[in-house]
């Protein structure tokens, strides 16, 4: 998907992907990985996503980027928050309370930026993008995180001939070789979901799965 698609997206509120409740992966799978509790978390491509607000109440700081200056304004409106907002080179950030948003393109991010993060959470950021961006994506998030890093990553599992995503199918075959060299990565489980999800069996998929992955930083 394009920029300028994604900001339509928000423009016209086309955002069927925004839950309104935690995920609840998040919640089942995250105390897991024994992060403790101080480590500030990334969360790219974050939307307005409530996740992060159940992060920060475990007691990670939280430092996000989303590219729609619509949803970063909706996350502090609805959370009731009050954010400062800087302009920072091309990158715009707002932080209120625990939670910092940096504000334009995920690739202009670098690891000063997201202020000592050693945890990733991916819920909606791989599965949102084509196939010819996730490599630039993975090798990408490598160099934003330090070794040693650990972190959940969520995806979805259909036959990709039966929809045009977004959501695109990222199998797990596809999520290993993205990772090779980068990070380790594990199954923590595998959901049949599509009976959850009527509006994608009205687009015609006819099996889907999604997957919960752990990442660990080589």
């Amino acid at each position: 998907m394009s920029d300028a698609a994604w900001h339509d997206r928000w423009q016209d509120n086309r955002i069927g992907f925004h839950a309104d409740a935690v995920n609840a992966h998040l919640i089942a799978y995250w105390p897991t990985l024994d992060i403790d509790a101080q480590t500030p978390v990334f969360v790219p491509l974050a939307g307005k996503s409530l996740d992060m607000l159940w992060l920060r109440d475990q007691g990670h700081p939280v430092v996000g980027i989303e590219l729609s200056p619509i949803a970063v304004r909706d996350f502090f409106a609805e959370a009731d928050l009050e954010p400062s907002i800087e302009q920072v080179g091309e990158l715009q950030r707002w932080h209120a309370n625990g939670i910092t948003l940096w504000c334009g393109d995920y690739f202009a991010l670098c690891a000063q930026n997201i202020e000592g993060a050693a945890a990733v959470y991916d819920r909606a950021a791989l599965i949102a993008l084509p196939p010819d961006l996730r490599d630039r994506y993975m090798h990408h998030l490598a160099q934003l995180l330090p070794g040693g890093s650990a972190g959940l990553l969520i995806t979805l599992d259909y036959p990709q001939s039966e929809m045009k995503g977004p959501p695109f199918s990222v199998p797990q075959d596809e999520v290993r070789a993205l990772c090779a060299s980068r990070f380790a990565c594990n199954s923590l489980a595998s959901i049949d979901v599509l009976q959850h999800e009527p509006r994608f069996r009205e687009r015609g998929v006819t099996r889907m799965q999604e997957k919960v992955l752990r990442l660990s930083r080589l």
